[in-house]
């Protein structure tokens, strides 16, 4: 059984793919920067428990992350539990992989992970949409070349940024609105950094395009993508497990 970890700012995702090729069961922590090992550990047998999961089953463990400071406590927690040395999706992995990049020492390893499934699962150029703390749009060519990436603030990053930045606006919670006009506050502002937000969304994926014309996949992943319906037009699929694959795949080709 292979372990895909995903360290993100928001969330840490856990992903275990089992030998029927398929991903038997995620777990979803939030992101602390001073949780410790112990915590980690703490969660994860109980989830193991709960599931039926045993520890002897995970052969191998990958890991991506865009925390560096959780890094230490995340191998630590890994050796402690699981006996074995994670793999960290860094740079030096990245030369035996199908998909490429120009920059490999400023791409993220999630991007490099998404990217790496899309084109693996489609053999084709593809555009991967993540909504994740930040929306991430990277395009990769038909001969698996990172293009390049584009990079905004994500949905819950918009919320909280207009709420916290402002005396008078209150939090508000995530919410897809019924209208684009609210009638109070809190409605006011779902209504127009959701709206808002399908906007950015369409017309970032129309730039691209005008830009680099070609014939894409669009593939929409992270734990945001399929919360907003009127966008599902313009996917040809949502695989939230999709940074975990790429992860699989990334430490498998280096094997």
């Amino acid at each position: 059984m292979f372990l895909s970890i995903d360290v993100g700012n928001t969330n840490i995702v856990l992903g275990w793919f089992n030998k029927a090729q398929e991903w038997q069961s995620i777990l979803r922590l939030p992101t602390h920067p001073k949780r410790g090992s112990a915590e980690y550990e703490k969660d994860v047998r109980l989830f193991l428990l709960e599931n039926g999961l045993h520890i002897r089953d995970v052969r191998t463990i990958g890991i991506s992350s865009v925390v560096p400071e959780l890094n230490d406590g995340l191998e630590q927690f890994v050796l402690h539990l699981f006996q074995k040395e994670p793999v960290f999706i860094k740079p030096s992995l990245f030369e035996k992989l199908k998909v490429q990049t120009k920059n490999p020492f400023e791409i993220g390893s999630d991007l490099i992970s998404n990217a790496m499934a899309a084109y693996t699962k489609y053999g084709q150029a593809c555009i991967v949409v993540d909504f994740g703390t930040a929306l991430t749009f990277t395009l990769i060519n038909k001969d698996g070349l990172i293009e390049g990436v584009n990079i905004a603030p994500g949905l819950k990053t918009a919320l909280t940024m207009l709420s916290g930045n402002t005396a008078q606006l209150p939090n508000v919670s995530l919410v897809v609105p019924s209208s684009a006009l609210g009638k109070n506050t809190s409605h006011a502002i779902q209504a127009g950094v959701v709206h808002g937000f399908i906007g950015m969304v369409k017309e970032n994926l129309h730039a691209i395009q005008q830009e680099v014309p070609g014939n894409y996949k669009i593939i929409a992943t992270g734990g945001l993508s399929g919360i907003l319906p009127a966008l599902n037009k313009y996917f040809d699929a949502v695989d939230k497990n999709l940074t975990l694959e790429g992860i699989r795949l990334v430490v498998e080709q280096n094997q």
